[in-house]
C-alpha cells in the first residue's frame, strides 16, 4: 500500500512535461508501514518545488501525517507553500494552510497532481 503510494507519486512526477529533473529520497519504516519522502523538483523555468511527506499506513488506507510543498522561483523566493505545521490556529482549515508571498490562507492538503497543475499555470503565465 505504501509502496503503491510512492510509485503513484513518482509516476505523476515523471509524466509531467514541465519537470526537468527530480530527486526524491525515500526512507521506509519497518515492514513498509511508513515512508518519509523528501526531495525536490526542478522545472523548465528553473523554479523549484521542495517536498516533504511523512506517510503512514492505517489499516487499509494511507494517511499523510505531515507534509510540506514549498515552491520557489529560481532566485529562491517563496511563491507558495502548503503545509500542516500546527502554527496558524486562526485559519479555519487548521492545521492545513497555504503561505503565499504576502499572507497565510486557508487550504486543504493538495494532491501532487494539484500542485503540479498549479505550478504549470504559474509557469505558463510568464
Amino acid at each position: 500500500m505504501i509502496q503503491r503510494f510512492v510509485e503513484n507519486i513518482e509516476k505523476i512526477i515523471a509524466s509531467n512535461p514541465i519537470v526537468l529533473s527530480s530527486s526524491i529520497q525515500k526512507q521506509f519504516g519497518p515492514e513498509d508501514e511508513t515512508v518519509y519522502l523528501k526531495g525536490n523538483l526542478l522545472f523548465i523555468d528553473f523554479s523549484v518545488l521542495e517536498i516533504a511527506l511523512f506517510v503512514n499506513k492505517l489499516q487499509n488506507e494511507v494517511s499523510i501525517d505531515k507534509y510540506r510543498f514549498h515552491y520557489m522561483n529560481k532566485e529562491g523566493k517563496l511563491i507558495f507553500r502548503y503545509d500542516n505545521a500546527p502554527h496558524h490556529h486562526e485559519i479555519p482549515t487548521f492545521p492545513h494552510h497555504k503561505h503565499t508571498s504576502s499572507k497565510v490562507i486557508q487550504s486543504l492538503m493538495p494532491s501532487m497532481k494539484d500542485i503540479l497543475n498549479e505550478i504549470t499555470a504559474i509557469i505558463i503565465k510568464k
